[in-house]
């Protein structure tokens, strides 16, 4: 098996060994990822199949969690969406994290129309909780009936709000829908013309006194739709939600999709694609418990980002990369604190996407010094699938 590994020492240097041969020569002070293998966690070409997030269930237990549609080019279109009114909440599942159950389980279906990038997380308290957001599909006439400002899609759709799933049984079985609150400065309108639900992908964190940490993205700008990101927390494991505070608002970036971490100090960190920014990675941090956030780029593109927390508290920070002719998924490893973004070296795990529509990782960790990196991908242009990346991740 060959075994692609990246040492960080004074220059980024590229190795290739096979099997263990050679890696009693690494330094034992300086950060090395080897990538193990790839693996197809789920792949059906007649599903255009996206978005995954993963959890850690138990000793032997993983759960992959995605949005699935139908492949719209079996139906005679020409491509698929990202909006699409079937597409739904789905799992598979492993003992190992490398091998995977075949035929997905449904998580939920809306019956209002599709809902997008259900994102889990382990609470301390074995609940598992799913946020996601949807779309409802209107007929032209429709539109002029909804309470204005309302946000619409070029396929001719728009929200109806984030919501929430919870499960009680290990992702067996999932409880009934409950809706985010609305953030004061959202100002959409659902498609039932109430105060648009708080909404975003990225991943929730959870601190060791059992606070739920969400960053959320706001609408705040019309006629040109523009995002800010928000802080909402839980001290009751997701049952309700409070406002915090501002992540990262800007009058011409705009913030979406985020992924939230706790250093072992206390800080809050989110870590925030953008727009209109040239696809720059943004971290914000806050100091003071995620009342108040100071935001800065890290000075490389990343579409979305997640962090996970590593054995030895430094983060393994994955991303999307989105640009030619290296379409992928590449990653850095950061010191606990998350203070050397600038400087930390870039991994790449993926170069080989056959375009743009590839990325947003997810990480989690396998034990011994292993972790799988689950994301979406395609070669050529073809049916999108949920795959992943074996790293062996070493001092």
């Amino acid at each position: 098996m060959k075994v692609k590994c990246f040492l960080f020492v004074f220059i980024f240097s590229v190795i290739t060994v096979h099997g263990n041969e050679g890696r009693a020569s690494i330094p034992p002070d300086h950060p090395v990822i080897c990538k193990i293998k790839d693996i197809i966690i789920y792949k059906d070409d007649k599903f255009f199949s996206t978005f995954p997030s993963i959890v850690k269930n138990g000793k032997n237990d993983y759960i992959v969690a995605f949005r699935r549609s139908p492949e719209r080019i079996l139906f005679g279109e020409r491509y698929s969406h990202h909006v699409d009114p079937n597409s739904y909440l789905v799992a598979v599942r492993s003992r190992d994290g490398e091998n995977w159950s075949t035929e997905p389980q449904l998580i939920y279906a809306h019956p209002y129309g599709g809902s997008q990038d259900p994102c889990v997380i382990k609470l301390k308290n074995g609940d598992i909780l799913c946020a996601s957001y949807g779309w409802a599909f209107v007929r032209p006439e429709g539109f002029d009936n909804l309470k204005k400002p309302y946000f619409k899609t070029i396929y001719g759709a728009t929200f109806f709000g984030g919501f929430q799933l919870r499960s009680l049984d290990n992702g067996k079985s999932w409880g009934d829908l409950t809706s985010y609150p609305h953030v004061s400065s959202e100002i959409f309108n659902d498609v039932f013309g109430n105060p648009l639900s708080a909404y975003n992908r990225g991943a929730m964190y959870q601190s060791k006194n059992g606070r739920i940490f969400w960053s959320v993205a706001v609408n705040d700008t019309i006629p040109i739709p523009k995002t800010s990101n928000h802080l909402l927390v839980s001290d009751d494991n997701g049952a309700t939600w409070q406002y915090s505070g501002v992540v990262a608002k800007d009058d011409k970036v705009a913030f979406n999709e985020t992924s939230v971490y706790e250093t072992p100090k206390g800080d809050i960190v989110a870590f925030m694609r953008t727009a209109n920014f040239d696809d720059q990675a943004c971290i914000a941090r806050s100091t003071d418990g995620g009342k108040t956030f100071t935001w800065q780029s890290m000075g490389f593109k990343g579409h979305p980002c997640h962090a996970l927390r590593l054995p030895d508290n430094r983060v393994l920070l994955t991303y999307g990369y989105r640009h030619k002719p290296e379409f992928g998924v590449r990653a850095r490893i950061l010191n606990p604190e998350c203070t050397d973004f600038a400087t930390a070296e870039e991994f790449v795990i993926r170069k080989d996407g056959g375009d743009g529509d590839v990325g947003y990782p997810w990480s989690v960790n396998l034990g011994h010094n292993r972790v799988l990196v689950t994301y979406y991908f395609n070669e050529n242009n073809e049916t999108r699938y949920i795959a992943g990346s074996i790293l062996e991740i070493s001092k």
